[in-house]
């Protein structure tokens, strides 16, 4: 009977130990620069962490990195946390719906995106409008280096927006005066802070949500009503002559903004893709975040955890719950 037992418990052991061990669930989460991304991502990631309690991964990278990584499906990196459409939809077009290996959440927020200068700046010399950049007295004002043109950030290397703000500083006839810069955004709210202090002019790229609309007193200058005959983009993902073939005469149209993930994580990590599905923020969300990153020097994980325990029934609705 001993012997028999012996038997029977030593199958049993062999039989669990030949069982599949589950996998935990885990992501990684791509990062781009700008603050709302970085504040979604992390959004993200804590909630995988403290609700799924599964593992994550930040990996800093640009657009076109990040969609490649997803669209290759290895876990390189799973998923972009800030898809602002149309901007990226060179990317959405060839890997949501060419490559069919990326899917792109159906809960989007409302952007909106422009050029800015600081209220002081504007009422000072009567500036409302993008034309207004081009006067030259206005120019002279926002000329720091001494060159004979103005400078205005368009935006960051790698930012699809950024390309469009080339095209459209040339297109709204503003390049015999203002010198179009890409540089990190953190030189750009460096340079406000300072062009505020100094009662200098400067105009840049800017966008809500944004922390910038709480750090600072700002405001959008008007461009001609948007216009798709006037609006032809080409991305350089899409042409080496992106730049010549490209015509943007107008305001952007109001932007829908969202989440995109590889479709290799449903098999992967399924809880993580499911949650992913359902994720869903407002403007107020992320722009609210954005200051407490930008403004107040919290940290992404810090901010993030303090929304998810001021939204634990959001949160909940979310996963399921």
């Amino acid at each position: 009977m001993l012997i028999k037992c012996k038997t029977l418990c030593f199958a049993g052991a062999v039989s669990l130990l030949s069982l599949p061990v589950m996998a935990a669930e885990e992501v990684k989460i791509g990062l781009p620069s700008w603050t709302g991304a970085q504040a979604i991502g992390h959004l993200l990631g804590e909630i995988v962490t403290s609700r799924i309690g599964g593992s994550v991964e930040y990996v800093p990278g640009n657009n076109a990195t990040i969609f490649q990584a997803m669209d290759q499906g290895k876990g390189d990196i799973d998923v972009h946390p800030d898809v602002w459409l149309p901007n990226q939809e060179s990317f959405t077009k060839k890997y949501v719906d060419g490559a069919g290996t990326v899917t792109l959440s159906s809960n989007p927020y409302e952007g909106n995106q422009g050029f800015c200068v600081s209220q002081d700046f504007a009422k000072a010399n009567n500036i409302t409008d993008i034309a207004d950049l081009g006067r030259p007295d206005v120019a002279a004002m926002m000329d720091s280096d001494g060159n004979g043109k103005g400078e205005m950030w368009i935006g960051a290397p790698g930012w699809a927006s950024a390309n469009v703000n080339e095209v459209k500083t040339r297109d709204y006839g503003l390049l015999d005066f203002i010198e179009p810069i890409r540089a990190e955004e953190s030189v750009k709210t460096a340079r406000i802070k300072d062009s505020i202090a100094k009662g200098e002019g400067y105009a840049f790229y800017c966008y809500k949500p944004h922390a910038v609309w709480f750090m600072f007193d700002v405001e959008m200058l008007s461009e001609p009503t948007y216009d798709p005959a006037s609006y032809k983009m080409v991305q350089p993902s899409d042409d080496a002559d992106w730049y010549d073939k490209s015509y943007v005469a107008t305001k952007d149209a109001l932007k829908n903004v969202q989440i995109a993930w590889s479709n290799s994580l449903a098999d992967r990590s399924p809880a993580i893709a499911e949650f992913f599905a359902n994720f869903s923020v407002t403007a107020d969300d992320v722009s609210g975040l954005a200051f407490e990153i930008s403004a107040n020097g919290v940290s992404p994980e810090a901010a993030a955890q303090a929304w998810i325990a001021a939204n634990s029934d959001r949160v909940d609705a979310m996963l399921g719950l």
